[in-house]
């Protein structure tokens, strides 16, 4: 995994725009599961573990 990546001359570390795209495929996922989460005890707690999921799948991805 390359360690840090230029964008326009400013060295940004890897992570920042794996959390970036996490965020928007947790954003599109969260609209397509919103009937389910209706049935869950937390919605919240199920978010944070999806967007928790997504970003380890794209850092594993990326490695």
């Amino acid at each position: 995994m390359p360690r840090e990546l230029d964008v326009f001359g400013i060295l940004l570390p890897t992570l920042i725009p794996l959390l970036l795209a996490s965020v928007v495929l947790q954003g599109l996922l969260d609209k397509l599961l919103a009937g389910v989460y209706r049935a869950v005890w937390h919605p919240a707690l199920v978010r944070l573990s999806l967007l928790t999921c997504i970003f380890c799948g794209l850092t594993l991805l990326l490695s």
